[in-house]
């Protein structure tokens, strides 16, 4: 059965009360005989088991792919460009297509 908190009106006298749920709401402060209000607090909630982070949901090979970092590609250069460049003479070369 769920706790209320209950404050009392006009001497802010405190207590809490142990009621069922189609039990009628408190209207009477036990002290000074006032009108009450219920307290309404937040609600701690604790979520047990699997299935309520956001990583037990994805699958393992996506999970690991996010977490590795991307690849970059580097380009090579050929023996035949370098020799080109390198040549400052006035005679021309030609090249070998690479298939």
């Amino acid at each position: 059965m769920p706790t209320y908190q209950y404050a009392c009106k006009e001497c802010d006298h405190r207590f809490e009360a142990v009621q069922s749920f189609s039990d009628p709401s408190l209207t009477v402060c036990p002290q000074c005989s006032g009108t009450l209000r219920k307290v309404f607090s937040s609600v701690g909630v604790v979520f047990k088991g699997s299935g309520f982070y956001r990583t037990d949901s994805r699958d393992s090979a996506k999970s690991s792919t996010v977490a590795t970092p991307a690849k970059t590609e580097t380009k090579t250069e050929t023996k035949s460009d370098t020799s080109s460049a390198s040549s400052s003479s006035g005679t021309t070369k030609t090249t070998a297509a690479a298939s």
